[in-house]
């Protein structure tokens, strides 16, 4: 429910004396961005307000659109504001009339800008255009639209030479021709004019005209009102204005218009979204079919892409365009010799050359067409329309074809081959998307044993061992390979012995031990993250373990811990961490009988390290990541002391300066608070002054007890005023679920809720707790935050989280924003330039 918004009364006091300022014919307003968010303040009153009432009661804004709409030569901004705020008040019927008389015909019609030289002006003309699609909400504005030349000047703005005004005419248009149907229409419509409202048939007409105009912008024009015509309105009279000017659309069709032909897919793609076109014999289908054949390569992917993502499209156009997408790489597959069966995507030999064929012989279509087809399938691949018969071994054979004409190791059998291998050798670009592609084309892995997924290994070494292949180019090979080995994991059944892997693996990790040793980070990096995910994906893989802890792989990979580059540090401890996880599984897989507590020890004290001394923010959350993940997933229980470890982890993060470190570190409590009331259960306290005393401390809650040992709330007291503001925001979210579970009222007692932030409630609060008379402190010495349990229990108690979160949810500059500041900003910039004028005397 939208929260009511209303004027005060300071605010209604400031009003006038803005208002005057901005009526100034002198004043100068250098910053727009106080007139917008004036603009959006009226228009937040108008939703929840009535506007004739801010009208009458502020009478100060009709006199101020009148005196700007009255100056020969007002400031272009100023009066581009006020034709907005005109709008915004004439949306309202009653404040339309109200304003009518004199405002509104003045601001909107032929007399007013129109007619001046202030027209010239981009924002003046982008203003009226605002305004007039602002106060369009009812029959008497389209009335005075259609009746004061104002549709005409829509349509002149159609052309306009800023893009942003012509836009907006553009969409303007389409919601004047919805809206004056929807208020207007009296009975059914026909494709006869005299069926159609008066302002509705100007518009229709005017579309019409520039259709067969046979000028390309015109043509465009037209097209971009119809687009978003179709896309706001799916009622049943659009299908009748699909009938008028279909005959229209086909000659346009028939005749080649290249220049429209993507304002022609864009208009296609949205009727086809819409309800009223859903019946498959209706004639627009049989135009799209037309459009499929008569468009050019580049033109027609993005409509044969958008028409398979639809539910509603015939099967055979979605058949059709299917094979528009496929085309390309039909005559890739074709242009070089393979040792497969597939000689193309289709059976038998092409029975006519392809019409993509022209646009592959040269550099620039050549790329540019591979690239979006690439990208398109890619796109495809997870759509349910996609059966069993489409031909993904023949688009797989097509698609190592590419990578292979990218580095020379295709051989070419037509002229076509040669001047594709020439235009693709060491193009970055196709290089990346049909990786992308391979990789989505794993979803149709059968058997590591057969003759496509052999050469999508091959091709995959070949880029990954090629030591001119690009960091972009090796990282989108390496999650290929990746997405390729776990989909034919998935293929295995529970009784193979994996020796297909085992011997895959044999032949990669030689390859990533090298890309680990790169003088390029990026390289390293790369390496780095395909580990990670592997460990992480084949966690409890007892073979994989053999094959990767029996290489060099882990100790180099554990080197890099100490890499110059910050960010192979940071991949460095996510590996580390992985690994770690992996061999705590089996201990007897890992090889440490004996010692496997000390080694992950070793891991964890130099994370610790890296976390303390690191100069760089990116290893040190990475760190904080992974103690989260340990805690997770019960790895932490395989050190000699978690609790103290994990004591000295939130002592370090207490201390960094990094907000995002903070926040991880909050995680991680708040992950060790969950747990603890998990294995402990939520007992809550008796309150704080009912206590036992500490000679009694077994009777408080046991996750109360650890949480003061770890000094978890030396951090979370310490976050909570923070002055980063996602810092204070978790630390409240964390204090307040331990709250829940531990206090008996978990709401602050009457009498200490405080509007003060996290810092200022904290030290009051802590100077309550630590003076309280009936707790004895039992000869203990206070710190800044108690680690008594009483005491915490006492500071929870007296929190007013809520209150505080509140707080923090609003926005820092809140204050600065309310439109009371805002006025008073205006005043104060009024007040700074004539201090300005007197000192220039």
């Amino acid at each position: 429910m939208r929260r009511k918004v209303t004027m005060d009364r300071k605010c209604s006091q400031l009003l006038p004396s803005v208002c005057a300022i901005l009526a100034e014919p002198t004043h100068l307003v250098s910053d727009d961005t106080c007139l917008e968010k004036l603009l959006d303040w009226f228009k937040t009153l108008t939703e929840t307000e009535s506007s004739l009432l801010l009208l009458e009661e502020n009478p100060c804004l009709t006199e101020l659109i009148l005196a700007v709409l009255s100056q020969e030569q007002p400031s272009p901004n100023i009066l581009s504001f006020v034709l907005r705020l005109t709008g915004i008040f004439a949306a309202s019927e009653s404040s339309f009339r109200h304003l009518q008389g004199e405002v509104v015909l003045t601001a909107f019609g032929e007399a007013g800008p129109l007619g001046s030289p202030l027209w010239e002006d981009t924002s003046v003309r982008s203003g009226w255009v605002q305004g007039v699609r602002t106060m369009l909400q009812h029959r008497s504005s389209l009335q005075l639209l259609c009746d004061s030349g104002a549709l005409e000047a829509i349509f002149t703005l159609q052309g306009d030479h800023s893009l942003f005004v012509a836009s907006g005419a553009s969409r303007l248009l389409a919601h004047l021709l919805i809206f004056s149907v929807r208020s207007e229409l009296s009975g059914p419509l026909t494709t006869k004019d005299c069926d159609w409202p008066a302002c509705a048939r100007r518009i229709i007409v005017h579309i019409e005209e520039s259709l067969q105009s046979h000028s390309a912008s015109h043509i465009k024009q037209s097209l971009q009102v119809l687009t978003t015509l179709f896309e706001h309105s799916q009622d049943v009279w659009t299908e009748v204005l699909w009938s008028r000017i279909a005959e229209t659309i086909e000659t346009l069709l028939s005749e080649g218009a290249v220049q429209v032909g993507h304002s022609l897919v864009d208009l296609f793609l949205s009727m086809a979204r819409s309800p009223a076109f859903s019946c498959h014999e209706c004639s627009f289908w049989k135009a799209v079919v037309v459009a499929l054949k008569c468009f050019s390569p580049a033109q027609v992917s993005p409509l044969a892409l958008g028409l398979l993502k639809l539910e509603a499209c015939p099967q055979a156009i979605k058949t059709q365009s299917l094979h528009i997408l496929l085309q390309p790489m039909d005559c890739i597959l074709r242009a070089a010799s393979h040792s497969t069966k597939f000689s193309g995507l289709w059976d038998g030999p092409s029975a006519i050359a392809s019409p993509v064929e022209p646009l592959l012989s040269t550099r620039s279509s050549c790329l540019s067409l591979l690239c979006q087809t690439l990208t398109h399938l890619e796109e495809i691949q997870h759509l349910a329309c996609l059966s069993a018969e489409f031909p993904h071994q023949a688009l797989l054979c097509s698609v190592v074809t590419v990578l292979q004409f990218c580095v020379g190791l295709a051989v070419p059998v037509s002229p076509l081959g040669v001047t594709v291998g020439k235009i693709l050798i060491g193009s970055f670009r196709v290089q990346r998307a049909a990786l992308s592609l391979l990789g989505a084309l794993s979803r149709w892995a059968t058997s590591g044993h057969d003759a496509a997924t052999e050469q999508v290994s091959s091709i995959l070494l070949a880029y990954l061992k090629c030591p001119d292949t690009s960091p972009t180019v090796l990282k989108k090979a390496f999650q290929a390979m990746l997405k390729w080995f776990l989909s034919l994991l998935d293929t295995c059944g529970a009784t193979e012995d994996f020796q297909w892997h085992r011997q895959f693996l044999g032949h990669v990790l030689p390859v990533v031990q090298k890309r680990l040793c790169s003088p390029s980070w990026e390289a390293r990096d790369s390496a780095l993250e395909f580990l990670t995910l592997m460990a992480k994906h084949l966690r409890g893989q007892e073979w994989f373990w053999q094959v990767f802890s029996s290489s060099e792989t882990l100790a180099l990979a554990e080197g890099l811990l100490n890499d110059p580059e910050s960010y192979v540090r940071a991949s460095a401890v996510k590996a580390s961490g992985q690994f770690s996880l992996m061999a705590s599984v089996d201990s007897k897989t890992a090889g440490w009988d004996h010692n496997g507590s000390d080694k992950e020890a070793s891991v964890a004290a130099r994370l610790l390290e890296i976390l303390s001394t690191d100069s760089e923010g990116f290893p040190r959350r990475a760190v904080i990541g992974v103690f989260t993940d340990w805690l997770r997933e019960g790895h932490m229980t395989a050190l000699t002391d978690p609790e103290q470890f994990l004591a000295r982890v939130i002592q370090v993060v207490n201390g960094d300066l990094d907000w995002e470190v903070k926040v991880s570190g909050l995680e991680l409590a708040e992950v060790f608070a969950a747990q603890a009331f998990g294995q402990h259960g939520a007992t809550q306290c008796l309150s704080a002054v009912d206590s036992p005393p500490a000679s009694q401390p077994d009777c408080l809650p046991e996750p109360l007890q650890t949480f003061c040992r770890v000094k978890l709330f030396d951090l979370l007291f310490g976050a909570l005023g923070d002055c980063d503001r996602p810092v204070a925001l978790k630390a409240c979210k964390v204090l307040m679920a331990v709250k829940a579970k531990i206090c008996k009222d978990s709401s602050p007692q009457e009498g200490q809720r405080s509007g003060l932030d996290g810092s200022c409630q904290l030290q009051e609060t802590l100077g309550r707790a630590t003076s309280c008379p009936p707790i004895p402190s039992g000869g203990a010495s206070v710190e800044t935050v108690p680690q008594d349990p009483r005491h915490v229990l006492l500071i929870l108690e007296s929190l007013d989280l809520e209150g505080l979160q509140r707080s923090l949810d609003k926005s820092s500059d809140y204050l600065e924003n309310s439109p009371q500041s805002l006025l008073q900003d205006f005043l104060s910039a009024r007040g700074d330039m004539e201090e300005n004028e007197a000192d220039c005397y």
